[in-house]
């Protein structure tokens, strides 16, 4: 917790000329101008600036700054948390509410991404092979199935990370049909996989289905839907006493309740289903190429006497270390539960949400975590049952500095004023210094990662800030102040 009552003895003294008259951050009034204006903060001169740091240390600063924006009207009656962090002495440099558990939105992708890599490996891959039973007469018959065998692929048709189209997929499958003597299939095309099938109605606990453009969509059957045609409809609840909007899934009955409707109608959603639509995509570029298929698509999730069967083609998805940066870079909620379900899957054999959260929690325990104040309820940080407190969140970014796969786990990590959700944060101060994780919920703004400094130290921290007040983007100036003086460590 920052000591301010030091601060009132003689930096306080030598400070008054400049720092009391011209103050770094002037707390003014909230109105509807404030909110318009271009800079949500009072901002400092050059020349105040150069005349406090050449009073003040800082951290003296750094602990200045949040002082002041206790007072702020957008901060103070919010719940937040802050923590700076030196990994090398493994002291705490200045922070507030440091052990207050907190929602800590998409920063918890930050805990699933990093179990994935500790307990998988960068260089894993998800593999999905096309294989065939039965024998091939001479006139190219095939009496016998084809075999969609799926591994849970995330990255499956999305172009993500790298990741092959569905039409770069199926035309590699059809070739490897050819180089067979394949004419014609007696059988069927059976989807083998019996991942991520428990998931089909169930969603992690306080979800918001969709807020400020993020969605979950739970696992279903797209049969012969067109991804591109693929769309979650919003209804407003017009039934309902408290008039609530509610969410519905074309695949299942089940609705889910919000508050609030933050959306414009109409969502593009991920594919649910991939081994189904590849499957049924499979079929009809067959049939259109010549190759008649008698069968149908069948799904076979568990067969109790399996086929003999020969290997037709394989494909392999981009890295896990590809899919975490685009992860991670992207907040993408999607790839992050399947990563959940996947690191579930391998160890506990059962690819539920409820195993991948036995998985992570185990693994951060094994790791010496801070367990106190956690709350891990997904993957991807949608849940607002999600809790964490800064302290354990520095500690743990701290404890991977250790780590063989650091490197890529850090560069998986947007950069301020440069890449991915931090793109147009830190344009001016700290440009290219900010390593973090960004979090977004609606009145929930965190972030958490790394600062390199001026000096060339490397330093952890952690701000999350929930329930605040104004928009968003006065939030993220005013992060942007707590962090500003702290490049000067």
């Amino acid at each position: 917790m920052v000591n301010f009552r030091k601060y009132i003895s003689s930096a306080a003294v030598l400070a008054s000329g400049f720092f009391l008259a011209q103050s770094t951050v002037s707390t003014v009034l909230y109105s509807q101008a404030y909110d318009n204006q271009k800079s949500s903060l009072n901002l400092p001169s050059p020349i105040t600036s150069m005349v406090e740091k050449t009073i003040l240390s800082p951290k003296e600063l750094v602990d200045i700054n949040v002082n002041t924006m206790m007072a702020d009207p957008v901060l103070k009656n919010a719940t937040w948390g802050f923590v700076v962090y030196d990994p090398k002495t493994k002291k705490v440099i200045s922070s507030y509410n440091e052990t207050t558990p907190l929602v800590p939105a998409s920063t918890t992708k930050l805990l699933t991404t990093e179990t994935a890599m500790n307990m998988l490996g960068e260089n894993y891959r998800w593999m999905t092979q096309l294989e065939y039973s039965g024998t091939v007469d001479e006139n190219g018959v095939l009496d016998g199935n084809l075999y969609i065998v799926g591994s849970g692929d995330p990255s499956m048709g999305t172009n993500k990370a790298g990741a092959a189209s569905y039409r770069d997929i199926v035309s590699d499958f059809v070739s490897g049909i050819s180089r067979e003597g394949i004419k014609k299939v007696n059988g069927d095309i059976i989807i083998q996989t019996a991942l991520f099938k428990g998931n089909i109605s169930k969603l992690p606990e306080n979800v918001v289905w969709l807020e400020n453009n993020n969605y979950y969509l739970p696992a279903g059957t797209t049969r012969e839907i067109n991804p591109a045609n693929e769309k979650l409809i919003v209804k407003k609840n017009g039934f309902s006493a408290d008039k609530k909007f509610f969410y519905v899934s074309p695949y299942n009955n089940q609705m889910v309740y919000a508050d609030k409707y933050e959306g414009d109608g109409i969502l593009t959603t991920k594919l649910p289903d991939a081994p189904a639509y590849l499957a049924n995509t499979l079929r009809t570029t067959l049939v259109k190429s010549g190759v008649a298929v008698t069968g149908k698509v069948t799904p076979k999730m568990t067969d109790a006497t399996p086929e003999s069967r020969k290997l037709v083609s394989a494909y392999k998805s981009p890295t896990l270390g590809d899919i975490i940066f685009y992860t991670n870079q992207h907040s993408d909620n999607g790839l992050a539960e399947a990563l959940l379900k996947t690191v579930g899957f391998q160890s506990l054999g059962d690819q539920t949400t409820e195993s991948g959260r036995k998985v992570v929690t185990g693994h951060l325990k094994d790791e010496g975590f801070d367990m106190l104040g956690l709350n891990y309820m997904d993957g991807s940080g949608l849940s607002r049952a999600n809790n964490v407190t800064p302290i354990s969140q520095v500690k743990f970014l701290t404890s991977l500095m250790d780590e063989k796969y650091y490197q890529t786990y850090l560069t998986s990590l947007p950069i301020g004023g440069q890449s991915g959700t931090l793109k147009r944060m830190f344009l001016g101060t700290g440009n290219g210094q900010v390593f973090a994780k960004t979090g977004t919920l609606n009145k929930v703004k965190t972030l958490a990662g790394y600062l390199k400094t001026n000096s060339g130290r490397t330093l952890v921290f952690s701000l999350m800030v929930n329930n605040y007040a104004g928009s968003v983007d006065m939030v993220k100036k005013r992060m942007e102040k707590i962090l500003e003086p702290a490049l000067d460590l």
